[in-house]
């Protein structure tokens, strides 16, 4: 029998008071054999001497039960540890498999929605007239917008079970914020609400700040869709502030502010256990002012160095508010965004493309982007194919999709990477796709490509890409 450590110390104090009674009793009786003591001396001797024995007996059984409910209980918590284990290992298996789900949703709903963006930005192209070209702004505004809310979708079930970095890029506080909130303006819009935002720094400058771009909208995005959301009339109102600090910091505020149906004093307090338990279910199912994200927003926001906070009253509105410390690198004037063409067929060479991508869709979008800057391009349907016809035509960039039948645009990659020709060329390749989540550009970049292009493909991102390397090629031929 394997003894629980408390019940060896009482088994050996049970063993030394039962040799100690046998003892105590072999004396008794050799004493009463050899001397004259009366014999009711030696009878109340011998009693006492057996009490002593029945009392180390029920020690005995005492530390035997203990024992026996120790194995039981040990049994037990083992049992239940091992049922734990599985039941985690099952919750995680879930969670994979979900994620996974998602993501190949996403990227499947991105495809088509990709395509529907870039035929819409090819028709604002065209001549049009001002309502023609307003209701375009309407559906591409639209189509961003549900763009948005597939990857707000995607990064809420994944930031909740992942370790997340923080990716310092270089931001402009107006300009790279106007565009998010224009997208909002038409949701706005249609539910009959007033939709505003405001800038409170000089309107001659915008500030270049490093911080995680991403992170902050995804943010914004989920505090902008709840107001919409909890607000039946009235308006939502967005603010960015700022104020400097030291060594060249900027402390940037970030306020979204609704005129809806808000929440009492009871409802704010289990919202904030509500999001700091992670319940979401809970959160949305029970707070009627809470909405979806806020646990995301809140992790995300600490991450980055600060604190979501919120004020709110019942049927007045609410707001949601955060500040984050932010490096400022420089100032710049502040120019009208330009979405021209860099004209490649400019140069006295031509500028060749292969472009790897199977949806026949998406081809006429690209080769109307690239024809737009002046590029040549040739079009194959998978990945072997854009290997094989690399081996006999010089190109001077490749654009790959990543997901294609035969050979996926990972394998394609890093076989044009490692053959002899590309020792001699090295020619730029561009993955392009719409699987474009930090893990997807990590894992291109591992394949060896050397740019990563989002699907939809956005025309400045492209320009820049374009003549970054058509200007290395320029300095080639002179």
């Amino acid at each position: 029998m394997k003894f629980h450590p408390k019940s060896k110390q009482g088994f050996r104090l049970w063993t030394f008071g039962f040799i100690l009674g046998l003892i105590s009793l072999g004396v008794l009786f050799f004493i009463g054999s050899h001397s004259s003591y009366s014999a009711d001396y030696f009878s109340t001797f011998a009693l006492l001497v057996l009490m002593i024995l029945v009392v180390v007996t029920c020690g005995f059984l005492y530390v035997l039960r203990t024992q026996v409910g120790n194995e039981v209980v040990e049994s037990y918590l083992n049992n239940r540890i091992d049922e734990l284990v599985d039941e985690l290992e099952l919750a995680t298996e879930s969670s994979e498999h979900k994620s996974i789900y998602l993501e190949n949703m996403s990227h499947e709903i991105r495809i088509p929605l990709s395509t529907i963006l870039g035929m819409i930005r090819m028709l604002k192209n065209t001549n049009l007239d001002s309502d023609q070209q307003a209701q375009l702004e309407i559906a591409e505004y639209s189509s961003e917008h549900l763009l948005q809310l597939i990857n707000m979708v995607l990064n809420n079930s994944k930031d909740l079970n992942t370790d997340l970095k923080i990716e310092q890029v270089p931001i402009r506080l107006k300009s790279d914020f106007i565009k998010l909130f224009k997208i909002f303006e038409y949701q706005a819009w249609e539910n009959n609400l007033d939709f505003s935002y405001k800038f409170l720094i000089d309107k001659k400058q915008d500030f270049l700040l490093l911080g995680d771009f991403a992170k902050i909208q995804q943010v914004l995005i989920n505090l902008i869709n709840n107001a919409i959301k909890f607000t039946n009339n009235g308006k939502i109102e967005v603010t960015i502030d700022h104020k400097v600090t030291y060594d060249n910091l900027q402390v940037v505020s970030f306020y979204v502010k609704d005129t809806g149906i808000g929440m009492s004093y009871f409802e704010q307090k289990e919202t904030l256990k509500s999001i700091e338990e992670k319940s979401l279910s809970r959160t949305i199912q029970h707070y009627k002012g809470s909405g979806t994200g806020l646990t995301v927003s809140k992790k995300l926001i600490e991450l980055m160095g600060g604190e979501l906070k919120f004020e709110s009253k019942e049927n007045e509105g609410s707001t949601f508010y955060f500040s984050l410390q932010l490096q400022k690198t420089l100032n710049v004037i502040e120019e009208p965004p330009k979405d021209i063409p860099i004209l490649l067929n400019k140069y006295d060479y031509r500028f060749s493309v292969l472009v790897a991508e199977d949806s026949k869709m998406n081809q006429k979008v690209i080769k109307f982007l690239l024809e737009q800057h002046g590029a040549e391009c040739t079009f194959v349907s998978n990945g072997l194919d854009a290997v094989n016809l690399y081996k006999v035509i010089n190109f001077d960039m490749i654009f790959m999709d990543i997901y294609m039948p035969k050979i996926n645009g990972y394998e394609a990659t890093r076989i044009i990477k490692n053959s002899d020709k590309y020792s001699k060329n090295n020619i730029p390749i561009v993955a392009v796709s719409a699987s474009a989540f930090e893990e997807d550009i990590e894992k291109a970049k591992a394949a060896g490509v050397d740019e990563f292009l989002a699907k939809p493909i956005d025309n400045k991102r492209l320009s820049s890409v374009l003549k970054k390397y058509a200007l290395k090629k320029e300095e080639q031929v002179s």
